[in-house]
């Protein structure tokens, strides 16, 4: 697994996931929309490092007040080829190493970013400085299901997935690479989107019982879930 399959032009990445997860980012949104109200967050500036085709910028640039302005960062040629279709007043999108940009934020978004990368805590301690509060979306891959179904593979194949987290591991990744956490949740994929599969339709109802009578065990047990952590 390198690189090569998010910059190489028409890649494999591309190939793998020909939406971009589009169909993904209105809930993405939301879930940040979520962290930012729970803690009376009101930043002006927002940056998305991984901005991919640029749908959760988009939902927010719709969602958030009009002096708000957006930038969305990748080393994909093909997410900001889609991204660039989005640009309007207050949005827009750079094919650039957002390590190599001087510019600082009010808030940072990594929505399901730092797995993806060979030295992600290299990466987490470089992008520390670069705004005042960091949202981060991370999933959490291992649970006994996914071991027991040798799903990681899936994970690393299909998605580029190199690292794999528990609730417990990513928390203690933020904070080994220098971060404050303020406040994070669970989000439940699995339980609010759509489900096209016929496994992940039976494990519907088994997921939304545990869930809501232990999210911890829930998340360890039979997985589906994220991570959404709020830093400073």
């Amino acid at each position: 697994m390198s690189e090569k399959i998010y910059t190489e032009k028409n890649g494999e990445y591309l190939k793998n996931n020909p939406t971009w997860h589009v169909e993904d980012s209105p809930w993405k949104a939301k879930q940040i929309l979520r962290m930012l109200s729970r803690n009376q967050l009101s930043p002006k500036s927002i940056a998305e490092v991984g901005c991919g085709a640029g749908e959760i910028l988009n939902q927010l640039h719709l969602s958030m007040p009009n002096d708000v302005s957006f930038t969305g960062y990748d080393i994909s040629s093909d997410a900001i080829s889609l991204a660039k279709q989005r640009e309007k007043e207050r949005l827009e999108f750079k094919q650039e190493n957002f390590l190599e940009t001087n510019a600082k934020f009010d808030l940072l978004l990594m929505i399901d970013v730092f797995e993806h990368i060979d030295d992600y805590l290299g990466f987490l301690k470089l992008c520390r400085n670069k705004a005042k509060n960091t949202i981060f979306h991370i999933p959490l891959n291992i649970s006994v299901q996914a071991i027991l179904r040798n799903k990681l593979l899936l994970e690393r194949n299909s998605f580029g997935h190199l690292h794999y987290f528990t609730k417990e591991t990513a928390i203690a990744t933020l904070v080994d690479s220098g971060y404050d956490v303020v406040d994070f949740f669970y989000t439940a994929s699995s339980l609010d989107l759509p489900r096209t599969k016929l496994k992940s339709k039976i494990a519907f109802l088994p997921r939304k019982v545990m869930f809501k009578t232990n999210q911890d065990l829930a998340a360890t047990i039979l997985g589906g879930f994220s991570l959404m952590v709020l830093t400073k």
